[in-house]
C-alpha cells in the first residue's frame, strides 16, 4: 500500500472531492523519506537559488528507494506535492530527484534534466539494480 489513508480522508473520498490540504499531509506522513528529500531540496533552492536542486545520493534502503518511487510515479501525488511546494519535480534513475523553480526558465532546464541526453548522462554502473 502507497499511502496510510486515514478514516477520515477516506470518509471524503467517498463522499467527493479531498481537501489537498489533508492530502499532503497523508503523503507526509505516509512517506517520511520522500518528504523529507523533497523538502530539503526546495529549501536549498530556495537558499543556494541556481537553476535547480537534486539528490545524488542512493536511498539508505528499499523502504527509502519504494517511497520515493511511490511519491513521483503517482500523478496524484507528484501534483500534490509540486503544487503543496510550489516546484516542478523530476525524476532519474531510482533516486536523483530535482525540484525546479516555477519561472520562465524552467522549461529549458526541465528539458535538459529530463532528456535522453540527460538520463545517459547520469548512468551508473552501481546504480545498475535500484
Amino acid at each position: 500500500m502507497s499511502l496510510d489513508v486515514s478514516p477520515h480522508l477516506l470518509a471524503q473520498a467517498e463522499r467527493g472531492e479531498v481537501d489537498e490540504r489533508d492530502f499532503v499531509d497523508c503523503v507526509r506522513t505516509s512517506l517520511p523519506y520522500a518528504w523529507e528529500m523533497i523538502s530539503t531540496l526546495v529549501a536549498r533552492l530556495k537558499v543556494d537559488g541556481g537553476e535547480f536542486a537534486d539528490n545524488q545520493t542512493p536511498p539508505p534502503d528499499e523502504q527509502a528507494r519504494g517511497q520515493l518511487l511511490r511519491a513521483l510515479a503517482s500523478d496524484a501525488i507528484r501534483g500534490s506535492l509540486e503544487r503543496h511546494f510550489g516546484v516542478r519535480l523530476a525524476f532519474q534513475n531510482c533516486h536523483r530527484v530535482a525540484v525546479f523553480p516555477l519561472d520562465g526558465a524552467v522549461d529549458e532546464r526541465l528539458t535538459r534534466f529530463t532528456s535522453v541526453r540527460g538520463q545517459l548522462l547520469n548512468q551508473s554502473p552501481t546504480l545498475r539494480d535500484c
